[in-house]
């Protein structure tokens, strides 16, 4: 299960105990918010796209659209959203609990998406649908692995 994965990963943070586990559905941005108790943009959503024979994940203001133009200048390829299969297939998350951490499949970037940088704390979710993790944007970049930061969202 994706949330056991986080959680390891953490450990070797000595982090995993950061980890919030919620009594309610955490799957989506206003859920989460809810549970979390913050602005929906705080909420910092993870989007799985295609990308040649793997997919590229950007992490998000919770309330931030993609911009299809954006995209495609920045990745070269139309922002076309893998399915919940695939998702779980090159992440190891299911949708509702999809994060950056605990990758394992080499195929798959990460990049955060300026949108995020207006906060000093943000709440990806964890690998569950009743999950997040308060992290400032440095510490989502480096337990992300981001390759870099990007302006696909409006």
């Amino acid at each position: 299960m994706g949330i056991d994965k986080v959680k390891a990963y953490f450990k070797q943070y000595e982090m995993e105990d950061q980890i919030m586990e919620f009594d309610t559905s955490s799957a989506t941005v206003a859920l989460a918010a809810e549970a979390i108790g913050c602005a929906a943009d705080k909420i910092a959503k993870t989007l799985a796209f295609k990308k040649d024979k793997g997919c590229v994940l950007v992490v998000a203001a919770g309330e931030a659209r993609v911009d299809n133009r954006k995209f495609k200048e920045t990745f070269m390829t139309k922002a076309k959203m893998l399915t919940p299969e695939e998702v779980l297939h090159f992440t190891g998350h299911e949708v509702g609990g999809v994060c950056p951490f605990a990758i394992e499949h080499e195929a798959v970037e990460v990049y955060i998406d300026v949108s995020l940088k207006a906060y000093d704390k943000v709440y990806p979710a964890c690998g569950s649908s009743d999950s997040a993790i308060e992290l400032t944007i440095d510490e989502l970049h480096t337990f992300g692995k981001a390759l870099d930061f990007v302006d696909v969202c409006k």
